[in-house]
């Protein structure tokens, strides 16, 4: 195979089975290098459960956020997910009391509610987490040696440089170069997830899809924001984007009133799958589990 750089096409991107064909033909060559390294899928086989809860009481009419209906909604998620009877033990299954847990929020554009953090914590240290165990991990000089379990907590939206920018993505500042992670190389996103640093922490993930944004920015346009009221999780990050984008692609369609693609495609999604084994990209390989107010679902 060539080393010449190669383009996907929106046309590429919305032929396959999730509305991107990321063959490994187009992929460069060195990323099927590092293919071959990668460890083996924990769900090699079978189906990856993501699960969406959504509740119309969980903002007011000025967006802002009912924590008591919010903390109701993640512990749901975290029965559902875990299939455990209480929210200490949906915890212990996921974590330690000897954890150091960093919780790793968007910090821009559409940022992860204060009050989801702050749900999550409290919910933590109720399951007996030490409070000074739990520490926010976002940034690029963010020391995650000490760090033995992440919680990745992005917000739902579409980004101007990759086409989506949540679950994937929400580690770019760990690798201490994001202009490496964008346009066409936003293919090698997942790579990230293998650093040393990162490698086997991520616990469970938890996307805040209170409000998302369905366009891209750089700057944020108010007009491309909802209110979705809901929240989507899963401990396959692939599978997260997968469903977010859908929610994503089907609110920008419902906008034009006709298919309005996200642009660029987010290769990101299937090279995740096909090049850095981190979870399932085809629909048929997730079990999408839908709980609580249906309106205007879109997915």
């Amino acid at each position: 195979m060539s080393d010449k750089k190669k383009t996907l096409t929106r046309r590429d991107f919305l032929r396959g089975s999730v509305g991107a064909t990321l063959g490994v033909t187009l992929v460069k060559p060195e990323l099927l290098k590092q293919s071959l390294a990668a460890e083996t899928r924990t769900r090699t086989g079978d189906r990856s459960l993501v699960v969406l809860i959504r509740d119309q009481n969980v903002l007011d009419e000025a967006s802002k956020v009912n924590k008591q209906v919010l903390a109701g909604m993640v512990e749901r998620l975290l029965l559902e997910i875990t299939a455990k009877k209480d929210t200490r033990q949906a915890w212990l299954s996921l974590v330690s009391p000897k954890d150091i847990i960093g919780l790793v929020p968007t910090p821009m554009m559409n940022p992860t509610h204060a009050e989801l953090l702050e749900v999550i914590k409290e919910s933590l240290v109720a399951a007996g987490i030490p409070e000074g165990n739990i520490r926010n991990a976002q940034g690029r000089k963010v020391d995650l040696e000490p760090i033995t379990a992440l919680i990745s907590v992005p917000g739902l939206k579409a980004h101007w440089l990759t086409g989506i920018g949540t679950v994937i993505k929400n580690y770019i500042m760990y690798s201490g170069a994001p202009r490496n992670y964008h346009y066409e190389d936003s293919a090698k996103l997942g790579e990230i997830w293998h650093l040393p640093q990162v490698k086997g922490k991520t616990r469970l993930i938890i996307v805040d899809a209170l409000r998302p944004v369905c366009d891209k920015g750089p700057q944020f346009d108010p007009r491309y924001r909802w209110p979705y009221k809901g929240l989507l999780t899963s401990t396959d990050p692939v599978a997260l984007d997968v469903i977010g984008l859908k929610i994503i692609q089907a609110k920008r369609d419902e906008l034009r009133g006709e298919p309005w693609p996200i642009s660029p495609p987010p290769i990101c999604i299937e090279a995740a799958d096909k090049v850095y084994k981190l979870g399932h990209s085809k629909l048929e390989n997730i079990e999408l589990r839908k709980i609580g107010w249906d309106k205007d679902l879109l997915v």
